[in-house]
């Protein structure tokens, strides 16, 4: 249900910017997307899980406020982003 500190790094590795990068737009939103998906498959199985619930949909609006930065100030960073991590608009 959670990512791995392997999994994370290979994350970071793929979206940031420059070597010392590790909390840029991309990165947080890559990190965020492979823990929305994990959790996803997550309800899948526990339906009635409220409280993991309540945390997907915070996961999902925080995803969501930072696509829309991005969308804001790089429009094709943003569209490359959806691209490279499979959302949809």
């Amino acid at each position: 249900m959670t990512v791995t500190t392997e999994r994370k790094q290979e994350i970071v590795k793929e979206f940031r910017k420059h070597d010392n990068d590790s909390g840029s737009a991309d990165v947080q939103i890559a990190v965020l997307t492979e823990r929305i998906n994990s959790m996803t498959e997550h309800m899948r199985g526990a339906v009635r899980d409220y409280s993991s619930r309540r945390g997907l949909l915070k996961m999902v609006s925080k995803r969501r406020s930072l696509l829309d930065y991005v969308r804001k100030h790089e429009p094709q960073r943003y569209l490359d982003l959806i691209t490279r991590l499979n959302i949809r608009k």
